[in-house]
């Protein structure tokens, strides 16, 4: 299970300047998604929902390419990382009903795993163990689309070296998820999935939000994909791995209901909320804290295979907003600026996909290695063909696409990349960075 990319991952941080006074208008939305949709930019499901009243819905794409299946409302999506506020929400659940505690320690349950007699429950929740993330080693990509046990992956986690002394710093990690939903099983005695459906998913009516399996388009889940030339079905990990970590499958509609339900304290005690809320280095117990103007909202990310998916509800206009996406060529941070400036009555930016035909001789003058005094990255720009790829150092590779002179993006981690051939540079923009890349002689 990946996680999502760095922008992304330690909260969504959202900027938009103008106001206007004008009631929810959807049709700017869905102006905003006909662009994507017409250009093959996204394909998604998204709600926006008002204490608990859906005030928009509107989906793109298909749940499957190969097949022709259209995504609808009903279109159920993995939605990785997100299945960890559920999660903790379940651990909180127990501790309310004095079944355990935040400073109980790993060892109780889990003796194996390096340091357990020093971890505890809150340094799982708010990703304080020092215990390794299982995705973050080369032989994950390995075993994804495997099946394994509880065994098998406990085995896996308690093979590998901490990464640090419990509680002396902050890292995220997927394997501290998938040990709570283990503890949760073992505390109730019940599957995570029965777990899941008595304590949350029962009581709000969710009847799309579930454990998943392997993909069932004759149960309205969709494939994920991957955008190069067209959209290209990605591989799919076995949900026996990530569990408590990123197994669930929902429907961003359903996901504002738990969201919203979550945050106005009908899930647990009000202490526990507040412990869930409470941030440390960026990150909460389950939850992330998020802002938009003067605004804060609580919600959570996930990446998986091909999807990517963000859930928050904001307190100030009690609404919730859900993202659900099985292919992405767009950053996902705009579509949520999108989402939350209707909410707020902001205008909405609608995407312009200009781009331009290059020969491929007049590409050569941007090919070389590049590095920068600004950050400590380098920069591969190849060619293939008639197209440009840049690579960062350790990352994958991205396709560059030109929109003007000299001006390159890659739209789905909201990258522009303007060249000066003549002095050998280029500037990197991404959000609010600015980079100055030279080329190395």
């Amino acid at each position: 299970m990946k996680l999502l990319s760095t922008f992304l991952l330690s909260a969504f941080f959202l900027f938009t300047h103008l106001c206007c006074a004008q009631q929810f208008d959807p049709a700017k939305l869905d102006s905003f998604f006909d662009t994507l949709d017409a250009n093959n930019k996204a394909m998604l499901s998204v709600a926006i929902s008002k204490n608990n009243k859906l005030l928009y819905q509107r989906t793109i794409g298909y749940a499957s390419v190969a097949d022709s299946i259209k995504a609808t409302a009903a279109t159920k999506y993995r939605i990785g990382s997100i299945s960890k506020t559920f999660t903790a929400t379940m651990i909180f659940q127990l501790i309310d009903e004095g079944k355990l505690s935040l400073k109980t320690t790993l060892d109780k349950y889990y003796p194996t795993v390096a340091n357990s007699s020093k971890i505890t429950i809150g340094n799982l929740l708010n990703h304080r163990s020092g215990i390794h993330s299982l995705t973050n080693d080369a032989a994950y990509l390995e075993y994804m689309t495997k099946p394994k046990t509880s065994e098998e992956m406990l085995a896996i986690i308690s093979a590998a070296k901490p990464d640090f002394q419990p509680d002396t710093k902050t890292e995220y990690s997927n394997s501290n998820y998938v040990l709570l939903g283990y503890i949760i099983e073992k505390i109730t005695g019940v599957s995570y999935s029965a777990n899941l459906k008595t304590r949350i998913t029962s009581k709000l009516n969710l009847n799309a939000t579930y454990y998943g399996g392997k993909t069932d388009t004759g149960k309205q889940e969709s494939y994920s994909y991957k955008m190069s030339q067209k959209w290209e079905l990605q591989p799919e990990t076995d949900l026996s791995i990530p569990g408590g970590a990123g197994s669930l499958i929902s429907t961003p509609t359903e996901l504002t209901v738990f969201m919203t339900a979550l945050l106005q304290g009908k899930l647990t005690s009000a202490s526990s909320l507040e412990q869930m809320k409470t941030i440390q280095d960026d990150l909460g117990m389950g939850l992330f804290k998020v802002p938009y103007n003067s605004q804060s909202g609580y919600g959570h990310n996930g990446s998986i295979d091909g999807f990517v998916a963000s859930a928050y509800y904001f307190p100030t206009g009690e609404y919730a907003v859900a993202i659900c996406s099985n292919g992405i060529a767009y950053p996902l941070n705009d579509v949520l600026i999108a989402l939350l400036s209707t909410c707020y009555n902001n205008p909405v930016a609608i995407p312009s996909f200009k781009s331009i035909t290059l020969k491929p001789e007049e590409l050569d003058k941007y090919v070389g290695l590049y590095s920068s005094k600004d950050i400590p990255l380098k920069m591969t720009v190849t060619k293939t063909d008639n197209i440009l790829t840049a690579q960062a150092t350790g990352q994958g590779a991205f396709p560059l696409t030109p929109t003007d002179k000299d001006k390159f993006v890659f739209d789905q981690a909201g990258i522009v990349m303007d060249f000066n051939p003549g002095e050998g540079t280029f500037r990197l923009k991404q959000g609010s960075g600015n980079y100055l890349f030279s080329k190395e002689k």
